[in-house]
């Protein structure tokens, strides 16, 4: 297997690229600057927008980092569905004074135009959430020396992965936060997503890719176990929101640990496509009749939750979170890296004297 990917920085610890205003250019290189791999994300923003963090990143780092970008989506929604959930939502939109979004916005996310800007300004790395790229896009990249990475929910999906050409797959367990990057959105899959730990093991036996385990991890005894079943690296989001240099709201960052949210589930409720976060009001009472329809529900809410936000109301926010997020630790984000790191080396010592042991006894 290459180390290509995992040469670039010293610990085995990937910062998720959480859109929305979350992986900011300081988050990722204080996390570069620890070791790890530190990410953006470029999903909904603006090519300009992205061209610009990218400047404000290399002024903060020279160290290695990832830029993911969201793939085009196919148009399969119900526009009578979404005319429906429209409907449902007025309440909401009254409530917070606001209008809803027009949830015909736009599908690709700019796509075309943001690996324009990657190409053009090659960076270390550039990973890819809610499909798989053309083998010709991934082949531009590898040209440019830029390493790629594609998120996988299941063996095919990274065994479709590997047929791409990528150089890495991402596998991301039911347990993570935000939304799962299925390739293709299929309703009637809801709820039936791979733990991660035996998607990596799937994953390892059937591809022959380096893995980066992402699925609810939240310290380095986790993401030992990660390595040991067959990961080259873990991906950690839920993690990373709650440090200092995270860009969530700080509404957000102390839901986390509030007695309040007990427990995540997976929801349409915010955006149309399943995404696990914190259960608020919101999602209880619009996520059983949310449409299937990615990204009309994300535009179609998206003034709700900025209005949500504003008035200091979590219960209207969508609070992303992996199941893990009561372990949240509000550390400098490069702090949280050598922590992870130092109990990562912990980890590994008691495995290896464990093994030693057992070798002892026989």
């Amino acid at each position: 297997m290459s180390s290509a990917l995992t040469d670039l920085f010293p610990h085995p610890i990937v910062q998720a690229p959480m859109a929305g205003g979350v992986s900011v250019p300081q988050l990722a290189a204080a996390v570069s600057d620890a070791g790890g791999l530190g990410f953006l994300a470029a999903g909904y923003k603006t090519a300009d927008g992205l061209y610009q963090e990218i400047k404000q990143l290399r002024g903060l780092t020279n160290r290695p980092f990832g830029v993911n970008v969201f793939m085009p989506q196919p148009e399969y929604a119900d526009p009578s569905a979404v005319d429906v959930y429209a409907h449902q939502l007025a309440g909401e939109a009254a409530w917070y004074e606001t209008e809803l979004g027009d949830p015909d916005s736009g599908r690709d996310d700019g796509y075309d135009v943001k690996l324009a800007v990657l190409l053009d300004n090659p960076v270390p790395v550039v990973s890819f959430h809610f499909g798989v790229p053309a083998r010709e896009v991934l082949e531009s990249f590898r040209r440019a020396g830029t390493l790629t990475l594609v998120t996988a929910t299941t063996v095919e999906e990274a065994l479709a992965v590997r047929r791409a050409g990528a150089d890495a797959v991402i596998a991301q367990g039911v347990e993570a936060g935000g939304h799962q990057g299925t390739h293709r959105d299929i309703p009637e899959n809801d709820g039936s997503g791979i733990g991660l730990l035996s998607l990596v093991a799937q994953i390892r036996e059937t591809v022959d890719l380096p893995i980066v385990a992402a699925g609810g991890i939240m310290r380095g005894g986790q993401i030992a176990a990660a390595l040991a079943a067959g990961a080259s690296a873990a991906q950690l989001g839920t993690a990373f929101l709650a440090t200092a240099e995270s860009g969530a709201n700080a509404l957000h960052k102390r839901a986390l640990t509030n007695p309040l949210f007990t427990r995540t589930e997976l929801t349409r409720a915010f955006s149309g496509r399943p995404a696990r976060g914190l259960v608020n009001r919101f999602m209880r009472e619009h996520g059983p009749y949310a449409p299937a329809a990615y990204p009309e529900v994300h535009h179609l809410t998206s003034p709700l939750r900025k209005a949500a936000a504003k008035a200091g109301d979590a219960q209207g926010m969508a609070l992303w979170a992996g199941q893990g997020h009561r372990m949240a630790r509000e550390l400098p984000a490069g702090q949280l890296v050598e922590v992870l790191a130092a109990e990562l080396a912990d980890a590994r010592t008691a495995l290896s004297a464990l093994s030693q042991a057992g070798g002892d006894v026989r």
